[in-house]
């Protein structure tokens, strides 16, 4: 006889409801709509949330070129990278690189905030960022939120 009334459900990959989630980017500052995304790729607004499981959602990212920064980051905040050979640090601003690559500053964003394992890199895979309104993902069928709902 069971005499539980209830026990902990713990997710897998057979029991997880993946979902398409559009966010547009228009007029979102950065670091928020970054934390959000973190979170809805995680899967931390899910009640049967795992840790070690991907049990959180696909987010396709719209107008990533009409994302905002306060005070003077466009000018102040760098982001490094290295070309492998001997003094081949590169640095890039904010506004620079938002002209080139828009995309990437969110990319760089939400990456900082998964974890630094496997189970980051496959949550990562989860995410596709596009400069302008137009995405390949119609087929999908993506679920537009406003991510203000969300706390």
């Amino acid at each position: 006889m069971d005499t539980l009334s209830y026990k902990t459900v713990s997710a897998n990959k057979a029991t997880v409801d993946k979902q398409w989630i559009l966010v547009n980017a228009e007029g979102e500052t950065l670091g928020r709509l970054a934390s959000k995304v973190a979170k809805i790729l995680r899967g931390k607004y899910k009640t049967n949330f795992t840790p070690h499981v991907d049990c959180g959602d696909n987010v396709i990212v719209i107008n990533a070129e009409k994302i905002q920064l306060t005070g003077n980051k466009w000018t102040d905040r760098n982001y490094l990278r290295y070309t492998g050979y001997p003094g081949g640090q590169r640095s890039i601003n904010a506004g620079d690189l938002l002209a080139k690559h828009p995309e990437r500053l969110i990319e760089k964003s939400v990456k900082g905030m998964l974890p630094k394992n496997r189970l980051g890199a496959d949550l990562f895979r989860n995410l596709k960022v596009y400069a302008g309104a137009e995405h390949g993902h119609e087929a999908q069928k993506p679920k537009a939120i406003n991510l203000n709902d969300y706390k």
